[in-house]
C-alpha cells in the first residue's frame, strides 16, 4: 500500500503546483516524472524502461507533425488574412463580427492547434476592435469558447481527441461519425450563448466601420506561394486521415509524413521553423504520460478501476452521463490534458474488469473538451486570450470568465448529456 500513497502523493502534488503555476507547468511536469521514476526504482514499483513504455509516441508523432505545418504555415501571414477578411465582411456590425470570427477560429482550430489558433487571430481580434472603437473582451473569450468546443469534433482538433483515440485506436471517420454531428449542435449552442452573454458589450455602435471596410485582406499575406503549397499539404493530410483505416496507417504516421514532405518542398529556414514548434507542450505531455505510467505500475489505477466497477449497478447510460460531468468540472479546475492521460488507464483496466467501455471514450472525449470552457485554467486557449487583453483597456479576469465561461460550460455539457443518451446506442457500437 505504500507504493500506491507515495504514487498518488506525488501526482496530486504536481497537479496542486501545475494548478497555481500554469506558465510553468513543463517545469513542474518533467520535476515529477523524475520524482517518480525515482520513488519507482528506489521502492521497486517502476523503472526507465517502463517509463518510456508509458510514452504514447503516437500521439506525440501526431502532435508533432501537426506542429511542424503549423509552424510552416504561421510566418505566411495565412491567419491573418482570414481574421482581416472576416473584419471586412463583418462590415463592422459587432455581432457579424463576432460570427465570423468565432467561425474562422473554430473551422482552423478543428484542424490545426488551438493554442496557435489564438495566439495568431486573437491580436488581429484586438486591432479591428481597436479600429472599431470597441471592447475585445466578447471576441477573445468567444473565440477561446468556440475553439474548444469546435475542436472536440475531429481526431486532431483537441489534444483530449488525440490521446483518446491513440488509447481507444479510434479512426478520423469515428469522430466525424459520432463527434462532429453532435457538436455542431453544441458549438449553435454556445454562440448563441455567447451572444446573449455580452448583449451589452455587443449593443455600441463602432466608431470607425468604414477603416475596416477599406481593410484589404491580400496584404496581410506575406507568402501566398507557401500558402497555396501548405493548404495542398493539409488537404492531402486531412484526406489520408479519411482513408487511414483503409490504407493501414497511423495518424501520427500521417501526420510526420507530410510534415516531412511540406519540410522538402518548401524548404524553410529551419532554425526559424523549429523555434516556433511548441515543444514545451511535447515535454509536458511525455512528463505526464511518465508519472501516469508510475500511478499504473503502483497499483493506483487498477484499484480505482475495481472501486468505479462496483458501480455497474448503475445502469450504462446514467453512469456514462455523470461521468461526463465529473470530467468536466476536473477539467475546469485542473485542464483537459492531466485528466485525460490519468484517466486513460482508468478505462482501459475497466475494459479489463469486463465493460464495455466504448461509450465511456466518448464521455471522456465531451467532458474534457467542453468542461475548458468552464475556467480561465481549463485550457490553454483561454489562458492565452487572458494573457492577450491585458493589452487591452479591458483585460480579461477569472471573475469575467466564470460569469460568461462557466454559464457556457454548463449549457454545452447539458445539451451533449441529452445529445449523448438520445445516440446512446450508436455509441455503443
Amino acid at each position: 500500500m505504500m507504493n500506491e500513497i507515495i504514487a498518488v502523493v506525488i501526482f496530486l502534488a504536481c497537479l496542486a503546483v501545475i494548478f497555481t503555476d500554469k506558465l510553468h507547468r513543463t517545469t513542474i511536469a518533467i520535476a515529477g516524472a523524475i520524482l517518480m521514476v525515482a520513488a519507482g526504482r528506489l521502492l521497486g514499483f517502476y523503472s526507465e524502461p517502463a517509463a518510456i513504455a508509458a510514452v504514447d509516441f503516437n500521439t506525440l508523432g501526431l502532435l508533432l507533425g501537426m506542429m511542424i505545418l503549423v509552424a510552416i504555415l504561421e510566418p505566411t501571414g495565412f491567419f491573418q488574412f482570414l481574421a482581416v477578411w472576416a473584419g471586412r465582411i463583418s462590415m463592422g456590425r459587432p455581432v457579424r463580427l463576432l460570427v465570423l470570427l468565432g467561425l474562422v477560429t473554430t473551422v482552423l482550430s478543428m484542424f490545426l492547434d488551438n493554442v496557435t489558433t489564438v495566439v495568431l487571430v486573437a491580436p488581429v481580434t484586438i486591432l479591428i476592435c481597436e479600429i472599431l472603437g470597441i471592447q475585445s473582451v466578447p471576441f477573445l473569450v468567444a473565440e477561446a469558447i468556440l475553439a474548444n468546443t469546435g475542436g472536440v469534433a475531429t481526431l486532431i482538433g483537441d489534444p483530449p481527441n488525440i490521446l483518446i483515440a491513440s488509447a481507444a485506436g479510434f479512426s478520423f471517420n469515428d469522430f466525424l461519425v459520432h463527434s462532429l454531428p453532435l457538436i455542431l449542435i453544441v458549438w449553435l449552442v454556445a454562440l448563441l450563448l455567447t451572444r446573449y452573454l455580452f448583449r451589452k458589450e455587443l449593443e455600441g455602435r463602432p466608431t470607425n466601420a468604414e477603416a475596416v471596410i477599406q481593410l484589404n485582406p491580400k496584404e496581410a499575406l506575406d507568402d501566398p506561394k507557401t500558402v497555396r503549397r501548405v493548404l495542398v499539404i493539409l488537404g492531402t493530410t486531412i484526406g489520408l486521415f479519411f482513408l487511414q483505416e483503409l490504407l493501414g496507417l497511423s495518424p501520427a504516421f500521417i501526420a510526420l509524413s507530410a510534415a516531412s514532405v511540406a519540410m522538402i518542398w518548401i524548404q524553410p529556414p529551419m532554425k526559424q521553423m523549429l523555434e516556433r514548434i511548441e515543444w514545451n507542450v511535447l515535454l509536458f505531455f511525455t512528463a505526464l504520460f511518465i508519472m501516469v505510467g508510475g500511478l499504473e505500475s503502483a497499483g493506483v489505477l487498477k484499484l480505482l478501476a475495481e472501486l468505479i466497477s462496483r458501480l455497474q449497478v448503475i445502469p450504462p447510460l446514467i453512469f456514462d452521463v455523470v461521468f461526463i460531468w465529473v470530467v468536466a468540472f476536473l477539467t475546469a479546475l485542473v485542464g483537459s490534458v492531466p485528466i485525460t492521460i490519468g484517466l486513460i488507464p482508468v478505462i482501459q483496466q475497466l475494459e479489463l474488469n469486463g465493460m464495455n467501455v466504448i461509450p465511456l471514450w466518448w464521455a471522456l472525449a465531451f467532458g474534457a473538451g467542453l468542461g475548458g470552457n468552464g475556467t480561465i485554467i481549463g485550457s490553454m486557449a483561454n489562458i492565452i486570450v487572458a494573457s492577450l487583453s491585458e493589452r487591452t483597456r479591458t483585460p480579461i479576469t477569472s471573475k469575467l470568465w466564470n460569469k460568461r465561461g462557466l454559464p457556457v460550460m454548463l449549457a454545452t455539457c447539458t445539451v451533449i448529456s441529452i445529445l449523448y443518451a438520445l445516440w446512446f446506442p450508436s455509441f455503443s457500437r
